[in-house]
């Protein structure tokens, strides 16, 4: 293997809760800097050997919070931060920058990641034209031009669902099987090792034993009269941070240990009508670049916003159902929006590394504004 290949040799990641409930007071920098900490002594690095800190961040309180978070872990002033916004992918993103900076030679160890809190988020206020008139209150930035529609999450869903011919029933089903794969994996303990305890939180509040789809079905649509999109079969918003250690090949030789080779990662754009599809043409790039089919990966993780979304993705991929989320996703743990992507790569090293599972794996992502990440992992002695 190329000295300068990048690996993930340690990844962890916090509880994740419902914004408003187990970690509502808890700011960005004191959700991520524990993770960050964890990940960098698993890894036997010292902080003064880090490169850089680059994590990803949607809503948050700007200020470079990976910078902050960086300096809360106590990581040294010396150790810089890059906090990157690709929305619901800038975890992944941030995982992926630093991967071809250590391939690039830039540098042997980095940490990456992502965090959000929506629970401390800052409310967003637009400036009148006027001086006279009142400044108006907003929830987000546009995720595309009004010439686009800008679409709502919820709306995008909708559509993703119905050209996709998934049906609610198949909705509702999915929702079932992350909160019955969530609450399997907690009772078994494969959530143990990568969590880290925060503010006295220990474990994900939100997989719900005994769901069933008989339940799910009384929910209504939740986004369009009529659709098939619910709060049961969508994900919740939520706060939490994930990070992993990432390292040159040539660090890894004098401190051996084994872990994720980042054999490369893939972005693509899509309508921002059908955000929600954006993981489809990235993974067919990525693996296309690669010389891979779907079915030579053995274990896919993709952020379950919506389980009509993810339906969608799958089919058009051609994906086994079974091997993708095998210990739940998003719709069962929650969605903290600019750590969801690096959550993927956290499970992924559980399921491949601390498991011993497939050779292979894909971390993808769909994102606001119509566009898809990818990343693919390779388990490496």
């Amino acid at each position: 293997m190329d000295p300068r290949t990048p690996v993930v040799v340690a990844a962890r990641r916090t509880p994740i809760a419902t914004a408003g409930r187990a970690l509502r007071d808890v700011p960005v920098e004191r959700l991520a800097a524990p993770v960050l900490r964890a990940v960098l002594d698993d890894a036997g690095a010292a902080p003064d050997e880090v490169c850089d800190v680059v994590l990803g961040n949607c809503f948050g309180p700007g200020g470079n919070p990976a910078r902050v978070s960086a300096l809360a872990a106590g990581l040294g002033v010396g150790v810089p931060g890059l906090t990157v916004d690709r929305q619901c992918g800038s975890g992944l993103e941030a995982v992926a920058l630093v991967a071809a900076l250590a391939r690039a030679g830039h540098g042997e160890v980095y940490l990456a990641g992502g965090v959000e809190s929506a629970s401390t988020a800052p409310w967003r206020t637009a400036r009148s034209p006027g001086a006279a008139e009142p400044a108006m209150a907003y929830e987000r930035a546009p995720f595309s031009p009004a010439e686009y529609g800008d679409p709502e999450m919820g709306e995008s869903a909708e559509v993703v669902a119905r050209e996709a011919g998934v049906t609610r029933e198949r909705q509702d089903a999915w929702a079932v099987r992350s909160h019955e794969r969530a609450v399997a994996a907690q009772r078994a303990g494969r959530y143990a090792a990568e969590l880290v305890e925060v503010a006295g939180v220990i474990a994900d509040e939100r997989p719900r034993p005994g769901l069933t789809t008989q339940r799910l079905a009384r929910f209504p649509a939740a986004f369009v009269e009529g659709g098939t999109v619910t709060a049961g079969n969508a994900c919740g918003v939520s706060d939490g941070a994930a990070a992993v250690a990432v390292v040159a090949d040539s660090w890894r030789a004098v401190h051996p240990q084994p872990g994720l080779a980042l054999l490369g990662s893939a972005v693509a754009g899509v309508e921002p009508l059908r955000l929600g599809l954006g993981p489809v043409p990235a993974v067919q790039r990525l693996l296309h670049r690669h010389g891979l089919s779907v079915d030579e990966v053995g274990a896919w993780e993709v952020t379950e916003a919506f389980a009509g979304q993810v339906l969608g993705c799958l089919d058009a991929l051609g994906i086994d159902e079974e091997r993708v989320c095998s210990d739940g996703g998003a719709i069962a743990l929650g969605h903290p929006w600019g750590a969801s992507g690096a959550v993927l790569v956290v499970r992924l090293f559980s399921r491949m590394v601390r498991a011993s599972g497939p050779r292979y794996g894909v971390a993808t992502c769909g994102v606001g504004g119509g566009m898809g990440v990818a990343l693919l992992v390779e388990r490496v002695p």
